[in-house]
């Protein structure tokens, strides 16, 4: 997802998106312990998702 989506979102769809987007790292991080994905960089991908939504949220509540 790039900044410029999440930018577009509705606060209420961003914070939907982020919980979603952390339980799914979740799953994904425990499958890869389990057995190893064919593609671990999906993690990273993920992780730096979460990120950019969590700057955009912060910088919504601080513009407040």
């Amino acid at each position: 997802m790039k900044i410029k989506e999440v930018k577009e979102l509705e606060t209420k769809d961003l914070v939907e998106k982020l919980e979603n987007a952390e339980i799914a790292l979740d799953k994904m991080k425990l499958n890869h312990q389990v057995t190893p994905l064919e593609n671990p960089s999906q993690i990273k991908v993920a992780r730096r998702d979460i990120a950019r939504m969590k700057t955009e949220l912060r910088q919504r509540e601080l513009n407040k």
